[in-house]
């Protein structure tokens, strides 16, 4: 992941507690792996997660990641709006707005 792209919130924790940033991306890497499910697939999993904990920061980075993994603008927009009758339409539109802040600001 982009170091350039990421809060600086984000940073800042992640370098006061480096061996917990560290432990938590393994076990990232190493969920992924533990099955058939392709990346792509995983971070639009993911990412729904994320907008089902109304979690605005979640789906940022979900978003970038999905966005890095080569998921498109329109799968991850349809991703969150499959969400529609599980979570609400409020919040579904609350996190599109939040996906469409990385969307976006990648266009820039």
């Amino acid at each position: 992941m982009s170091k350039g792209k990421l809060p600086k919130q984000y940073l800042q924790i992640r370098k006061r507690h480096e061996n917990f940033f560290h432990a938590a991306e393994e076990l990232g890497k190493v969920v992924r792996q533990e099955g058939p499910i392709d990346e792509k697939t995983a971070h639009l999993i993911q990412l729904a997660a994320a907008a089902t904990l109304h979690s605005e920061g979640a789906v940022h980075s979900h978003v970038r990641r999905a966005l890095e993994a080569g998921v498109t603008s329109d799968e991850i927009h349809h991703a969150i709006i499959l969400l529609s009758s599980t979570i609400g339409f409020p919040t579904v539109v609350a996190a599109l707005s939040w996906a469409d802040d990385i969307i976006e600001g990648r266009k820039k």
